[in-house]
């Protein structure tokens, strides 16, 4: 994959967490500055989301420590352990906002 696929792909991705922020309605302040997505919960505590392109990788921050994301199968997994990306990521805003929260 070159470069603007994978951007195209992080915007997708991008894309879908708002959306799926804004369904669902759940308590969080969204915000897209570049490549960094970030999350940022009534308790002050934030969650980021950045696409780094020169591993075409998607990377997640949080309390719980810092998490990369490869393109695998046409889904984004683990690196390290294969864990899906937006399960992952659904539990981490679910623990933040304290709100029931799936993708």
């Amino acid at each position: 994959m070159n470069e603007s696929e994978f951007l195209e792909l992080a915007d997708a991705v991008f894309e879908r967490i708002q959306n799926t922020i804004d369904q669902q309605g759940v308590d969080v302040e969204c915000t897209i500055n570049g490549a960094v997505l970030e999350l940022e919960f009534d308790d002050g505590s934030k969650v980021i989301v950045n696409r780094h392109a020169p591993n075409q990788e998607l990377w997640i921050a949080a309390k719980s420590g810092g998490f990369h994301f490869g393109l695998r199968d046409k889904q984004w997994r683990n690196t390290r352990d294969s864990r899906e990306f937006f399960e992952h990521l659904g539990e981490l805003i679910a623990v933040h906002s304290g709100e029931a929260f799936r993708f």
